[in-house]
């Protein structure tokens, strides 16, 4: 894959909608710990990394809408080194924690919280190597 330092590197780039992109991504670096990489417009788009991931925050425009009320659409999941400390910090920087961290079976301890424009985020402390037959999970294509 080329270099170009107009987009984040990372292989797959989830784009989420919020009614205000300033305020989306000041409580983003805030509570879970994202860095703003590139600003486009004053309030139309920005690009965001945590370790080697991607986001790009997106302003309401056309089609684009945030979640609604109703049923989970998505979720994106984040790796971080320790979930219930993160979990703290982004419960007291104002992120709706709706699940508290908890032990897996897959070998991961998993919160879950939702942001003030209602998407959802689960945040994933590895544990152990847990092969996926060992839990119910059957390994595919080997793995990679």
């Amino acid at each position: 894959m080329r270099r170009n330092r107009s987009i984040p590197s990372a292989s797959v780039i989830p784009v989420l909608v919020y009614p205000d992109v300033r305020a989306a991504v000041a409580f983003l670096e805030d509570a879970f710990g994202f860095v703003e990489r590139v600003q486009i417009g004053e309030d139309h788009r920005a690009q965001l990394g945590y370790r080697d991931g991607a986001l790009i925050v997106g302003d309401v425009r056309g089609e684009r809408r945030p979640p609604g009320d109703g049923p989970e659409t998505h979720s994106v999941v984040v790796r971080v080194d320790d979930a219930r400390a993160h979990c703290e910090h982004a419960r007291a920087r104002g992120a709706r924690i709706l699940m508290e961290p908890t032990d897996f079976e897959y070998g991961e301890r998993q919160y879950t919280a939702e942001d003030p424009a209602g998407h959802r985020w689960t945040f994933s402390e590895t544990l152990r190597d847990a092969e996926p037959e060992e839990w119910g999970g059957t390994t595919r294509n080997g793995g990679w």
